[in-house]
């Protein structure tokens, strides 16, 4: 005979089982993404939101990196092509593009542009890499998975700190 338990019993370990697996998906998972033909991993509580790239309406006298702003439900959000940015060329407006909207905390109403979403990685599934180089203080560890493919780690708070990425006008 199965053993028998309350309703507040059974809520409270479906509670706990979630917690638990929020906490570990938090730590391991990560989102894949291809900039500027580079695989990049996000911490997944950085990015607000990812969608099909919106009508991006051109800013004048701006780095050219910085694509313009986009309408999103009602607010203006600046728009950053990171490819050009780091210096890897252009984003192509193809249909696999996404714009990521950064998580407020970070900063309010911006996106990156990126070539397209690569899905969820886990870094226990990943090797660390110490022999590639930092190219700025927005990048993290680097990491090679079990196919050999490196993976960059993009530190989205260091990004958007840094002068250079705030300051979009041309002066």
């Amino acid at each position: 005979m199965a053993k028998r338990i309350s309703l507040r019993e059974y809520q409270e370990g479906v509670m706990a089982r979630l917690r638990s697996v929020a906490a570990t998906a938090q730590v391991d998972a990560r989102l894949g993404v291809k900039i500027g033909g580079e695989n990049w991993l996000l911490d997944l509580s950085d990015v607000a939101e990812v969608m099909p790239l919106p009508a991006i309406s051109p800013v004048p006298l701006v780095h050219a990196w910085f694509k313009g702003v986009a309408n999103l439900r009602g607010n203006l959000v600046s728009v950053s092509d990171l490819a050009e940015f780091i210096g890897a060329g252009s984003l192509s407006a193809t249909p696999a593009a996404r714009l990521l909207l950064l998580h407020p905390r970070h900063i309010l109403h911006s996106a990156i542009l990126v070539d397209r979403m690569l899905g969820l990685k886990h870094l226990a599934d990943l090797t660390p890499d110490q022999a590639l180089e930092r190219s700025g203080e927005w990048v993290g560890d680097a990491y090679r998975d079990a196919s050999g493919i490196t993976w960059r780690s993009l530190d989205i708070q260091a990004l958007v700190a840094q002068p250079a990425f705030l300051q979009t006008g041309q002066i």
